[in-house]
C-alpha cells in the first residue's frame, strides 16, 4: 500500500540512513529491521527517548530513537512548511528519498486547491536524481544506501524503468510528476525543464520496435515544441535546442525508413534538426553542457543529407563519370547500383544491398571515374561512408565507419577528392568509450588507411587546398 494513502495525521519520517529499528526501547534491544532517510512511520506511543511505531511498509512495530526521526502533523496548517523542506531538500545532492518523503507528507496535508506544479517538479527533479545515482554506481563500491532509496521511492509510488544499454542497465524514472507539470498551471521554466527530464535520448526503452520507437519520438518532438522560450534564460533555451535537434535528427531517420513518409516530411525533419543545431548561442552554453553539445551535432550530423533533396541518383551521360541508382531488395533492403554512361542498374559496375538508409544526395565521384563515396546510415545516430573503387579486378565497395567499436553514436563523410593521388578527404566525429572525438583526415582508399590527420581542417593542408565547397557548406563538423 503506497504511504500517499494512509489516514495518519502524524508521521514520523525518518532522517537518517541504516537507522534500526528495535523491539524494544533501548539500544541492546533485538533490531527488527533496516530504516533508511524518507521512511514514513506511524507514531503509537512515546516511550522515554523511543518512540513506538509502526511501519506500514513492512507490516513492522518496533522502537526508534526519537533524535533519529522528525515528527510531522499532515495538517493543511503545516503544508507551508513541508513545502519549505521540499524546496531545500530539492537543490540537496544525495537527500534524495528523503525528499520524496516530504513531498508525499506535503501531498497528504496540503489541501486540493493549494497543489500547483512546483512540488510535482521536485518530486520529479528528486526522482530523476535517484535514478542517475542508480545508474552511475553501477561497477563502483557496493553502496547499499542507493537500492534502500529506491525501494523508498517505490513504496511512494515512485515508479523506475530499467533497460539494458551499452553494457550496463540503465536506470530512469518513468516521468509521471513531470507529466503533471506539463498539465498544471506552471512557470515556463518549470515546463522547460521537464520536458528536458521527459525527452531524454538515454532513457527511450532499446527494444521498442520501429512504429513504436516512431510514435515515442513524435511525442517527444510535440512535448518540446510545447514549451514558450521566449521568457526562458539562454542557459535552458541552449538546452531545449540541442534536444530539438537530436529528437528532429531522429525523426529524419525514421520517416526516411518508412518509404510512405514520402520526401517531404523527410526532409522537413532534417532541416529543423539543422536548424535546431544553428540556434545555438555558443557565447551562453554552460561548461557542462559541453558533452550535450557534441551529442546533438552527432546525432545531427549523422542524419543531415535527410535536409538535403534526394536529385537525380543516375550516371551522367559524360564517357567514364560514375553515379548510382536504388531498387528496392528483399522486404526492407535498398539495393544500390553503381552505374555510368554505360552500364545502367539492370546491369551495373556493381550492386549491393542494405537494410540502411541510402543518402542518395551524397554521392561524390572521382574526376577520374575510378571511385564514388557515398553515405549509408543503417542506425539511428550511425552515418558509414561506402567507398565504390576500381581494381585490376574488377569493382569493390568497402565501409568505412566512424569508429572501430560497437555502434553508438558517430559519422564520417566524404570531404573531397585530392587531385593526382588517388586520397581522399574525410571528417569523422564519434563517442568511443563515453569520449567525443572529432577528426579531419587524408584518407587512402585503396587501403582505408589514414595517412596523416588533424583535430581542426586549418591543421591539415590537404584540407585547406581540397576540401569541396560542397561539404564545407552542409559539414556540421566545423561549428
Amino acid at each position: 500500500m503506497s504511504l500517499l494513502a494512509t489516514a495518519l495525521t502524524v508521521v514520523a519520517i525518518v532522517t537518517q540512513d541504516q537507522t534500526a529499528l528495535r523491539a524494544a526501547p533501548r539500544e541492546s534491544a533485538v533490531q527488527q529491521t533496516v530504516l533508511w532517510q524518507g521512511d514514513s512511520l506511524e507514531i503509537r506511543a512515546t516511550k522515554g527517548d523511543y518512540l513506538q511505531v509502526y511501519d506500514h511498509r513492512r507490516e513492522r512495530a518496533g522502537y526508534i530513537r526519537a533524535s533519529q526521526v522528525r515528527q510531522q502533523a499532515l495538517q493543511p496548517e503545516n503544508a507551508p512548511e513541508l513545502l519549505a523542506i521540499v524546496r531545500f531538500l530539492r537543490d540537496t545532492p544525495g537527500a534524495e528519498a528523503l525528499g520524496i518523503g516530504y513531498a508525499a507528507a506535503y501531498l497528504k496535508a496540503a489541501p486540493a486547491d493549494a497543489i500547483n506544479a512546483e512540488v510535482f517538479d521536485a518530486l520529479g527533479t528528486f526522482a530523476e536524481r535517484l535514478a542517475k545515482r542508480a545508474t552511475v554506481r553501477q561497477g563502483k563500491a557496493p553502496d547499499t544506501s542507493v537500492g534502500a532509496h529506491l525501494e523508498v521511492a517505490a513504496a511512494y509510488g515512485v515508479r523506475m524503468v530499467s533497460f539494458e544499454r551499452e553494457e550496463q542497465v540503465q536506470i530512469c524514472y518513468n516521468g509521471d510528476a513531470f507529466r503533471r507539470v506539463l498539465a498544471l498551471p506552471a512557470s515556463d521554466q518549470q515546463k522547460a525543464l521537464a520536458a528536458l527530464a521527459l525527452t531524454r535520448h538515454d532513457c527511450v526503452a532499446p527494444a521498442l520496435t520501429p512504429t513504436e520507437r516512431l510514435a515515442v519520438d513524435h511525442w517527444r518532438a510535440e512535448v518540446l515544441d510545447r514549451v514558450e522560450t521566449t521568457r526562458l534564460p539562454e542557459v535552458l533555451k541552449n538546452r531545449l535546442h540541442l534536444r530539438r535537434a537530436g529528437v528532429w535528427a531522429s525523426l529524419a531517420w525514421q520517416r526516411a525508413r518508412r518509404s510512405e513518409a514520402g520526401a517531404g516530411p523527410v526532409t522537413a525533419a532534417g532541416k529543423r534538426a539543422v536548424d535546431e543545431l544553428a540556434a545555438i548561442n555558443r557565447s551562453e552554453l554552460a561548461e557542462t553542457d559541453a558533452a550535450t553539445y557534441s551529442d546533438a551535432a552527432i546525432r545531427v550530423g549523422a542524419s543531415r543529407w535527410a535536409a538535403e533533396p534526394a536529385g537525380a541518383v543516375l550516371a551522367a551521360t559524360a564517357p567514364g563519370s560514375l553515379g548510382i541508382a536504388t531498387s528496392p531488395g528483399q522486404p526492407g533492403e535498398t539495393c544500390v547500383h553503381l552505374v555510368d554512361s554505360r552500364h545502367d542498374a539492370r546491369h551495373s559496375l556493381l550492386t549491393r544491398c542494405t537494410y540502411g538508409i541510402v543518402w542518395t544526395a551524397s554521392a561524390a565521384a572521382h574526376p577520374q571515374g575510378t571511385a564514388l563515396a557515398l553515405a549509408v546510415q543503417p542506425l539511428d545516430g550511425w552515418r558509414e561512408m561506402w567507398v565504390f573503387r576500381q581494381e585490376a579486378t574488377g569493382w569493390k565497395v568497402d565501409v568505412v565507419p566512424p569508429a572501430t567499436v560497437q555502434p553508438t553514436l558517430g559519422y564520417v563523410e566524404f570531404a573531397g577528392w585530392v587531385p593526382g593521388s588517388g586520397q581522399m578527404l574525410t571528417a569523422r566525429e564519434a563517442k568511443v568509450d563515453g569520449r567525443y572525438k572529432l577528426s579531419f583526415e587524408l584518407l587512402n582508399p585503396a587501403t582505408l588507411e589514414i595517412d596523416r590527420w588533424a583535430d581542426k581542417p586549418a591543421s591539415l593542408s590537404a584540407f585547406q587546398r581540397w576540401q569541396a565547397p560542397a561539404w564545407k557548406a552542409r559539414t556540421v563538423s566545423i561549428r
